[in-house]
């Protein structure tokens, strides 16, 4: 299993965590989760890396006003679809 696919079930994982209530099992998971994607995108376009501090900051602020569905919303769409974006590009040789 390639790291954007690892990367992609560990998210949506954790989305369900924030989705059943498990806010503290999903903030754990979840720093586990950043620590492991942030060196996927520390090589990429400055575009890429624009768009990771986005939606990076959404899922942060959710978490600061304690907006579980949101921090799961953000990452299992807008995250997941960027890390699957990432997959695509290593199989295409970039």
């Amino acid at each position: 299993m390639n790291a954007p696919t690892h990367i992609t079930d560990n998210a949506r994982q954790c989305a369900r965590l924030f989705r059943l209530g498990r806010d503290i099992e999903g903030a754990l998971a979840m720093v586990e989760l950043l620590d492991a994607a942030m060196p996927q995108f520390t090589a990429r376009s400055v575009e890429e890396q624009a768009r990771w501090m986005q939606v990076l900051s959404a899922i942060l602020q959710c978490q600061e006003r304690q907006d579980w569905l949101g921090v799961a919303d953000w990452l299992e769409v807008e995250f997941v679809q960027m890390c699957q974006g990432l997959g695509a590009q290593e199989s295409h040789g970039k």
